[in-house]
């Protein structure tokens, strides 16, 4: 492969994983400012327990688990483990995610 082409194709890749990135962070960026706050965080993510607690009683029991096996979690429980996430995922602890930091795997 010839070099440029190479570098055409390095460049581009690079564009793509750039855009999926900011992609994702709008999807938690309530305020469109640009970055995530942890109260964002949490109130997004919190829509996939809410999904899952198909009897809204702030529990999700193994029956509403995929695989109908687990053991339940608390809607405090499930947030205090986002909490968690987050300021794990906030490498540069400014107390906001930005895309690189809302993509990385965490540590």
């Amino acid at each position: 492969m010839h070099a440029a082409t190479l570098v055409a194709l390095l460049a581009s890749s690079a564009a793509l994983a750039q855009d999926t990135r900011s992609q994702y962070l709008q999807l938690f960026d309530s305020t469109g400012d640009g970055r995530v706050s942890e109260a964002e965080y949490l109130a997004y993510m919190t829509r996939s327990f809410q999904n899952m607690d198909s009897n809204g009683d702030g529990t999700i029991e193994a029956g509403e688990l995929p695989g109908g096996r687990g053991r339940p979690i608390t809607l405090i429980d499930f947030q205090d483990n986002l909490r968690s996430q987050f300021h794990k995922l906030d490498r540069n602890r400014d107390g906001y995610l930005n895309a690189r930091e809302l993509t990385a795997p965490p540590r």
